[in-house]
């Protein structure tokens, strides 16, 4: 069989576990992938050793876990060592309740992924679809696909990086090619292009192809033709800002129960936790899933149900609008609405020194950016935080890199994150986590990332702890909330996030309220709300995102019928703030 295709390989003793499984995932998949069926785990060791130095790609590893077989679990976790990026599963017979609580331990400690119960008849689709879920997975982590889109530039450019990312996060099909590579170079050759401005990115799915040089977001999103802005004269229900998990259910809901809906995305769909490897703790998702997988399911529902959609464009400003607000569009457009619910969700806090500012892109990079990681193979890498993202991309560092270092600026993890987390960092062979630690400085190598420099919060300037050689630095610590854009009226915390509701105090808020108190999530502009991880004291997890999202809506409806639209709305200027009238009392 070609070199190419990908395995799926089986290592058990369980003989009729093992020609069950290869039978079923021959007959389903043996067009495009090559299955293994070991007899044993000596042999699938053996042969994972092989593959490897064949430099072949390993899709999935499975192993059993029961009467018959109770060295699977030991299997997998050596697996690992042999091919990190590899999903890996333990198969178990149904009925064997006895074996869950040593399986849902193993894990837990991250010896194996997804748990699968075995087949017992011919297209058993509940196991398939387990299956097809974890090759979607690692094909997603791959960047395995057809190239609707070429990439050409320089791998550590910081404007490249930033494409790359945005486009694996948009579920954009695309392909970076180094620009000393030979197809970047015969691609620019066939286009006529010398020294063009990088990156160069060729639409290759329109007729003929779309070339653009060093393209702004805005230029992306005009060339690929997705999405385009509303009629003028169309007025939404509602606009959402923000197309995270809070901003995605808004728009399911809203849609499903007949508000005109617009949601507005500056990068990319899912938000922060658009960029996580594996969620493990989101209701019904017994298997875990990826914020990637989770972001896209609730932005097809939502596109279906009839949610109008601007990518690539940021909300750049909001004022009143003759009893209407108008939200303001970097692409220099406005899109009239009768509410706004702000979902825009935080930053990650910049770390300010500028050794490595001077880095970002060329290996320092802030989130948790998947398209990164295969860089990384073979590399030290040090993460920054000591939240869930920081441990989910660890982890998902820790397939391709050599090693990587948690740097934690307390002395526990304990109380910011998970408890799956931990036990899976601390069960990692090639993660290290040092604690009481924090970045004060860098050292770079040909203007790339050599070193970070570290010392304690205690004494930050005396570089107590020394150097740690890194060729990847990913930062994930601290919330800036994304509400420059909002007016000033809006009010907000001493940290900059959204107040919702009456205040603490008993306040209503700020100085454009008379007499109405605001709703639960309903900032001090009526009609204005703030959802998920812009509001403050919300809780920073997906599942409380999507709640708020849900819940708003039906706010939105209260406020809409209580403000019904007018046939002939006033002319601009002639309202300051939607919706108050002198006497307009609202009853809660």
């Amino acid at each position: 069989m070609d070199d190419s295709v990908p395995i799926m390989l089986i290592a058990t003793t369980d003989t009729t576990t093992r020609r069950i499984l290869g039978d079923e995932l021959r007959r389903r998949y043996g067009a495009d992938y090559e299955v293994l069926a070991c007899n044993g785990h000596a042999h699938g060791r053996a042969v994972l050793e092989g593959l490897r130095r064949w430099n072949r790609d390993v899709a999935l590893i499975l192993a059993c876990y029961g009467p018959a077989d109770r060295g699977g679990l030991d299997f997998l976790r050596r697996a690992y060592g042999f091919h990190p990026a590899a999903k890996r599963a333990v198969v178990v017979t149904w009925g064997d309740f006895a074996s869950a609580p040593t399986v849902f331990q193993a894990i837990g400690h991250g010896y194996a992924e997804l748990l699968i119960i075995r087949p017992e008849r011919s297209r058993d689709e509940e196991f398939h679809g387990a299956i097809t879920d974890a090759l979607d997975d690692w094909h997603l982590a791959q960047g395995v696909g057809f190239e609707a889109v070429r990439l050409i530039g320089e791998v550590r450019d910081e404007r490249t990086h930033v494409l790359r990312d945005s486009l694996s996060r948009n579920h954009i099909p695309a392909v970076f090619h180094p620009l000393a590579s030979e197809t970047a170079q015969r691609t620019l050759e066939s286009l006529g292009l010398r020294n063009p401005a990088l990156p160069v990115m060729v639409l290759q799915f329109t007729a003929p192809p779309i070339v653009l040089e060093n393209p702004t977001d805005l230029e992306i999103a005009q060339a690929m033709g997705v999405t385009r802005p509303p009629p003028a004269d169309k007025i939404f229900d509602v606009v959402v800002v923000g197309a995270g998990p809070s901003g995605l259910a808004t728009a399911v809901y809203a849609s499903s129960e007949g508000l005109s809906t617009m949601v507005v995305e500056g990068e990319a769909v899912g938000g922060q936790a658009g960029t996580s490897s594996l969620i493990r703790n989101y209701p019904g998702f017994s298997r875990g899933v990826s914020g990637a997988h989770l972001a896209f399911r609730s932005f097809h529902q939502a596109w279906t149900l009839g949610t109008d959609f601007l990518f690539l464009r940021k909300v750049d400003g909001l004022r009143s609008d003759g009893g209407l607000y108008a939200v303001s569009i970097s692409d220099g457009t406005e899109v009239r609405c009768r509410t706004v619910v702000v979902a825009t969700g935080v930053d990650y806090r910049r770390l300010g020194i500028p050794q490595l500012e001077d880095l970002v892109g060329r290996g320092v990079f802030y989130g948790a950016t998947v398209s990164e990681a295969p860089s990384m193979a073979g590399k030290h890498v040090c993460v920054v935080g000591g939240g869930n993202s920081a441990g989910q991309a660890a982890l998902h560092l820790a397939k391709y890199a050599k090693k990587v270092t948690l740097l934690v600026r307390g002395p526990t993890l304990a109380v910011s994150m998970s408890d799956y987390l931990i036990s899976q960092l601390e069960a990692t062979r090639n993660v290290a986590i040092r604690y009481n630690t924090m970045i004060v400085g860098a050292r770079d190598q040909d203007g790339f990332l050599a070193a970070v420099k570290v010392g304690t919060p205690e004494a930050p300037d005396a570089i107590a702890n020394g150097e740690i050689e890194a060729g990847g630095l990913f930062v994930l610590i601290g919330s800036v909330p994304r509400t420059s854009w909002l007016p000033e009226a809006v009010d907000r915390d001493p940290a900059g996030f959204l107040l919702t509701g009456v205040q603490r105090d008993g306040s209503n808020g700020g100085s454009t309220r008379t007499h109405k108190p605001p709703l639960a999530l309903e900032t001090s502009m009526p009609g204005i709300f703030a959802i998920g991880d812009v509001r403050a004291g919300s809780i920073k997890r997906v599942a409380t995102a999507v709640g708020d999202g849900a819940t708003v809506v039906s706010m939105l409806h209260t406020y809409l019928a209580e403000h019904p639209l007018h046939a002939s709305p006033p002319a601009h200027g002639e309202a300051a703030v939607p919706g108050e009238q002198p006497g307009d009392v609202r009853s809660n």
